[in-house]
This record gives C-alpha cells, structure tokens and sequence, in this order.
C-alpha cells in the first residue's frame, strides 16, 4: 500500500501507507482511480495559496469501501463509491444556508487535511456517495470536476435560454461546456491551444474560438441578437480575462469565476452597472455529487474520452511529469492504485 505526498514544493513522495480501521461515522475506501487536478499541480508547484505541507493530495476520488465504522448507516462493505471533498462545520451561517462549500471552517480533503492519493482513504461518511455496481470507476472518479461545473452554471442560472461562454478548454472548461450543453445552451469555447479546442469541438461546442488569432469581442459580437453572451465562465484563471468579460457581456448577463489567482484586476463599475451585470464567485461544489452521479450514471454525460492517460499510482511523478511538461496532450490524467 503506498500513498502519494507532496513533503515541500516540487518534492513528490511515494511511501508506504499505513491506515488504521474506521471508527464512527468513518469510512475506509480502497482507492482505484484518482484524478490529478490542476489544484494538485499547484501544491506541487507551491503555487496553491491554501495547502501546508506535507499533505498526501487528491480529491477525484472513486473506488470500493472496504470498512466502515460502527456508526455508518446506508453504505456495505464493497459499494463503489466517489468521495466529495468538501468537510464542512454544518452551523455557520454558511452551512446554514446551503453554501457549505464556503464554510466558515472548510476543510478540503487533498487540500487542507490529507487526500484521496494513496491505497486506502478514511473519509467521512457523509463525503461518501455511493455509485451503482456496474459503473466504471475512472468516471466515476470525474463526479468531483464535473461538480464544480456543476456548481458554477448553478450559481449563474444556466438554461436553455443562454449563450454561455468559456473562457479555457482545459478539464474544468470541458466539463462546465458539457454540463452547459446537458441544460440546452449554446456554448463557445475560447483558447489559446488548438489542441484544446479541437477537444471542446469534440465535447459538443457550437463555437471555438482561436484568441491568438481572432478577437473574441468580434467573434461574439452577433451572438444573442448582437449583445452578446448572457453567461460567460472563467476557467482559465486568468485575472487580465475580466476587463473583456465584462464588456463582451450581454445586458443582465452573468460572470462566473473559477480561478484562485491573487493578482488584482481591472474591474470598471460603469460596465457592471450599465448593463445590471452579476459576477459569482465558485467554489467546489455545494453537494451537488449525487446529481452528477446520476448524470454519469444515466449517460446523459459521455466524458470517458476526457480521461487522456492513465498511470500507475507508483508513477505518480511521470504523469506530473507529463501534464507539467506536454499539458496540451493531456485532459484529464488518472492514477490507478
């Protein structure tokens, strides 16, 4: 059994793993798929503003449970399962209005408490969503990314009504242009890799935008009767994005924000007010995991083609290696312990 620890930036270790039995309301999974996020590269990089070290990452999650506590109702040893990240207090006020992905005391798994990257994972029980027997469990690991897009077109009240634009073709901007066209929106997708873009045609967008060589305020500038996208998501996490957002923006149009950068931005209060704007702030997801199971679950989501590569979970610094090294050949990268 081994797990997967960033022990200072740029330092990945794989050690042996010692777990001990459930107690509680604890649940042990056997891990068998896990994702790499972006978040996992950044702690690796030292660029993640909430991560301390040492920390095991990962938060894409999906394998068997294989002990539970005595306090866990619901779940039987060898239910496939996905894990929701997301540790919250339940009283803050917060949690006491259904946004516990912004607790007060928040605590991500893989972030702020050790994660999901390593053979066996103690988890509670209420971060634990069973998934149906026959569903294969590298899709299942992608429930965790898809809820994040899940939670940001949620925020922004995506409908079949709206032209949705996507700033980033990487996994998370994949995921939020397939769960847009899931709800019956138009979507475009803007990139500066071809590659990428190539990938967003392939996942059902209407439009692709090449940024280096088309302007994107031209290129939008017939949508939606010619005032131009009613959603717009930032999934690249590029602060210098805004400035055009909001002039691109259609009247009432909505802004969502999924980057964690802390360089400043420009913001011109005149185009928000103008034009009565909304800007969302999105953050994980707000326990949206079990409908997103049932999305993948009911094939209403085909993302297998999203999973690029998969390693070894021993050659968990090869496939960090790859995304560092070749990310416009990777979408979503998987261990397999």
């Amino acid at each position: 059994m081994i797990a997967i620890s960033v022990d200072s930036p740029g330092k990945l270790t794989i050690r042996p793993d010692t777990t001990t039995r459930p107690e509680g309301d604890e649940v042990l999974v056997r891990v068998r798929r896990a994702g790499i996020c972006g978040s996992d590269v950044q702690i690796l990089q030292g660029s993640n503003p909430f991560a301390h070290y040492p920390r095991i990452i990962g938060h894409e999650i999906a394998g068997e449970v294989e002990a539970l506590g005595p306090q866990v109702k619901g779940l039987q040893i060898g239910d496939k399962v996905v894990i929701d990240p997301v540790v919250s207090c339940g009283v803050c006020y917060a949690c006491r209005i259904g946004r516990h992905n912004v607790c007060a005391d928040l605590a991500v798994l893989g972030v702020h408490r050790d994660g999901g990257f390593k053979s066996l994972f103690m988890v509670p029980a209420s971060n634990v969503i069973a998934v149906p027997a026959d569903f294969d469990l590298g899709i299942a690991a992608l429930a965790e990314p898809f809820s994040v897009a899940a939670n940001v077109l949620s925020l922004t009240g995506c409908s079949d009504s709206d032209c949705v634009l996507v700033y980033g073709a990487g996994p998370i901007g994949l995921t939020v242009l397939q769960v847009a066209k899931l709800k019956g929106a138009r979507c475009i997708v803007v990139d500066i890799d071809e590659a990428r873009l190539e990938a967003a045609r392939s996942f059902g967008a209407d439009r692709v935008i090449h940024s280096p060589s088309e302007a994107v305020s031209d290129a939008v500038s017939s949508e939606n009767d010619g005032l131009g996208p009613t959603v717009i998501i930032d999934a690249a996490g590029v602060p210098s994005l805004m400035a055009e957002a909001l002039s691109i923006a259609s009247p009432v149009g909505r802004i969502g924000l999924l980057g964690f950068s802390t360089r400043p931005t420009e913001i011109v209060q005149k185009d928000i007010v103008a034009k009565e704007l909304s800007i969302y702030g999105s953050r994980l997801n707000r326990k949206l995991v079990p409908e997103v199971v049932d999305w993948l679950a009911s094939g209403a989501l085909q993302p297998l083609p999203m999973i690029s590569h998969t390693f070894e979970a021993a050659d968990a610094e090869a496939a960090f290696a790859l995304i560092r090294e070749n990310p416009s050949l990777t979408i979503k990268v998987q261990l397999k312990f």
